[in-house]
């Protein structure tokens, strides 16, 4: 990629910028942001928790008759087969209400989506109707108290009952109980179940087949009550989204009919007989759980606009604010003009484009797959794992992203006219729902192990002493002063050629590549003897290198990032525009870089004379973005009826304005006190 000069002049086409960022579904978006402008749908901060609730789901239902937000089920149903337009026009929700973008992600995205994913034509004649409408408010009764993010061991049990074709599904014991349910305190009167489902042959032994999901009418409709057999309890108040009914639910021997079991990928016929299209039970639970993948993708986007609404709210108040005076006694300086203000926005403004650019990717793929264009076991593969990567990445940036606001916004930040408080709160739990983030990086960094173990399966014993070789070849090289002083030399002890070669989108493609590289075949070279270990050592082995693990999967995450945004900038032809993106980029890339500077000065992939000029060519880069940062943010698309923060509207200026008038207006009277440093004693 061809680098302007870093003097020419650089202007952002705003209007450009923003058709971009919307990307693919751009109309949709757009429509979207015209329905969550209407005040009908914006959170009202400080309501009580009761009156949330009903106006969410007020808000729910209303959505359902005017919000187009049925695009991703069947033409023949009433919508539209369009799986990427759906998640896009959902994610856009999170302007109006957090509570509302989850509690409609629970409806559509959850409920009707595993009704319609794992069930078949009968089930979607039966059930989908009262799912897509809100007839039904449903509940998604995966997670258990016991039993978080470990689907595969949840306790609940569906035993097939050949007298009666019929499953009872029970929780035997208190940590089997459904917990932190959408809808499952108040609202919701059906649910899909997931549990062990277990049959047995006239004398035969049980067998459990393991997890499947069982459509299960749980609340009388017409008063609410549960129905027998059923229990459960109100989560109660919560960190945020509040304007959600979470709850727990609990089954006393609840029989339901043989045709409820959702049977796409597993059924039971009249005698107990099981069968199912997929003979391995690892690969067939993999296949369930893929096709509710979307939670994840969706709360991905919905993160990155949640960053968004942050930074416009934030930079548009710090181009306003002044505080201190500077150059002369009389004018006070404005906060984006500080450089520590600049540190603490533009590389996080810098990350969210990254991440942007990031989620229309993971958009497109997983359209292709839900689609059918691209939908083989690797493509569902790859959509797993890079949605696991940007969920972690984006969710954990929008709560950093979101404090760094309000605290650029001092005490203003932490009014709830000015959202940000809400927004964080809101976002909080985004980090442990659709799967903790933590977790989920643990099933991104064993795919790169499990890619990297195939690479190395067929080589033989004397190809491994070889590899074996090289690598401690690579760590003497980049480890001893041997490849500094190659770095030095090439640099001639000029630190603008060191800054050169930071800047460089080759030296950085290799410098964030090789990192992500090297971490994994370190794993794979230190977790090589589990493969012959017993499965206690091979745990223990496991868990020794958990935390390598993790940071591997983020520094994945962080390429991933970095590529698509370098891609993105390559679709701009506006040069202006593209000059300041290669900034922002370069911005992003070289922040990376001097977050894990520790690592690279101890693998010896820097000097410390490059290590050195990260940080100043990062001071360099806030320079030249700091006039464009309005522009960066107008970008994103986002109105005041989005915003809805009074520090955003311009009255900021307006104060700022009239206080600098003010006081000219006194020095130009003479009528102003002089300071009392400014006079002479007698």
């Amino acid at each position: 990629m061809t680098t302007l000069t870093p003097t020419a002049e650089a202007a952002v086409d705003v209007a450009g910028l923003e058709q971009l960022l919307l990307g693919r579904w751009a109309d949709i978006r757009r429509a979207a942001r015209a329905t969550v402008a209407d005040p009908r749908f914006h959170k009202v901060e400080g309501m009580p928790v009761a009156e949330h609730r009903d106006r969410v789901l007020s808000q729910l239902k209303t959505l359902a008759v005017e919000g187009d937000v049925l695009r991703a089920f069947p033409t023949a149903l009433g919508g539209a087969d369009d799986h990427g337009a759906s998640l896009a026009r959902f994610e856009e929700l999170i302007a109006a209400d957090p509570s509302l973008q989850i509690k409609a992600g629970v409806q559509w995205g959850l409920f009707a989506s595993a009704i319609l994913h794992l069930g078949t034509a009968d089930h979607h004649a039966r059930l989908l109707p009262g799912a897509m409408s809100v007839d039904v408010p449903g509940v998604f009764a995966m997670t258990e108290t016991g039993h978080g993010s470990d689907v595969a061991s949840i306790a609940t049990t569906a035993t097939y009952d050949p007298a009666t074709e019929e499953f009872v599904i029970d929780t035997p014991f208190r940590g089997a109980w459904k917990d932190y349910l959408g809808n499952a305190a108040l609202h919701g009167t059906a649910a899909v179940v997931f549990a062990q489902l277990i049959t047995a042959r006239p004398g035969g032994e049980p067998v459990n087949h393991g997890v499947h999901a069982f459509y299960v009418p749980i609340r009388n409709p017409e008063t609410g009550a549960f129905l027998p057999g059923i229990g459960g309890d109100d989560d109660g108040v919560k960190g945020g989204l509040n304007g959600i009914d979470n709850g727990r639910l609990h089954f006393d021997h609840v029989r339901v009919p043989r045709t409820d079991l959702l049977d796409r990928y597993g059924d039971v016929a009249a005698d107990g007989t099981y069968s199912s299209p997929i003979a391995s039970p690892g690969r067939r639970f993999f296949t369930m759980l893929s096709t509710l993948v979307q939670g994840r993708v969706s709360l991905d986007g919905a993160a990155v606009n949640a960053s968004k609404i942050g930074l416009a709210i934030a930079v548009t108040y710090a181009n306003q604010r002044r505080q201190f005076t500077g150059a002369t006694d009389t004018d006070e300086v404005v906060l984006l003009d500080r450089q520590e203000h600049q540190r603490r926005l533009l590389p996080r403004l810098a990350q969210t484009y990254a991440q942007t650019f990031a989620h229309e990717r993971l958009l497109a793929a997983f359209d292709d797959v839900f689609s059918g264009r691209a939908d083989s076991d690797d493509d569902r593969q790859d959509l797993e794992t890079i949605a696991a990567a940007l969920k972690a990445s984006s969710t954990w940036h929008a709560l950093d992203t979101l404090q760094a606001c309000r605290e650029a916004c001092g005490g203003a930040g932490f009014l709830a006219e000015n959202r940000l408080v809400s927004l964080r709160a809101d976002l909080d739990v985004y980090v442990t729902f659709e799967g903790d983030n933590t977790v989920l990086l643990q099933l991104v960094a064993k795919r790169l192990l499990a890619d990297a173990a195939k690479e190395l399966a067929h080589i033989d014993a004397s190809g491994m002493a070889r590899l074996v070789a090289e690598r401690a070849a690579d760590a003497a090289m980049h480890r001893t002063p041997l490849r500094r002083v190659v770095q030095t030399l090439s640099d001639g002890y000029d630190a603008r050629r060191s800054v050169g070669q930071v800047r460089n989108v080759d030296a950085q493609r290799e410098l964030l590549t090789d990192r992500v590289e090297t971490m994994v075949e370190e794993l794979v070279m230190a977790l090589r003897p589990a493969a012959k270990a017993s499965r206690a050592e091979a745990a223990r082995l496991l868990d020794q290198h958990q935390h390598a693990l993790i940071e591997a999967a983020r520094a994945h995450a962080d390429l991933l990032q970095w590529e698509a945004f370098t891609a993105g900038v390559s679709q701009v032809s506006d040069p202006g525009t593209r000059q300041v993106l290669i900034w922002l980029r370069d911005l992003f890339g070289l922040t990376l870089v001097e977050r894990n500077l520790a690592w690279y000065l101890i693998h010896g992939r820097l000097t410390a004379q490059r290590a050195r000029v990260v940080g100043s060519y990062v001071e360099r880069l806030l320079e030249r973005l700091r006039p464009h940062a309005q522009d960066l943010v107008d970008a994103f698309g986002y109105g005041p009826a989005h915003l809805r923060a009074a520090i955003a509207t311009g009255a900021e200026a307006q104060r700022q304005d009239e206080a600098r008038a003010h006081a000219r207006a006194e020095r130009a009277s003479g009528t102003a006190p002089r300071l009392e440093k400014q006079t002479k004693p007698r």
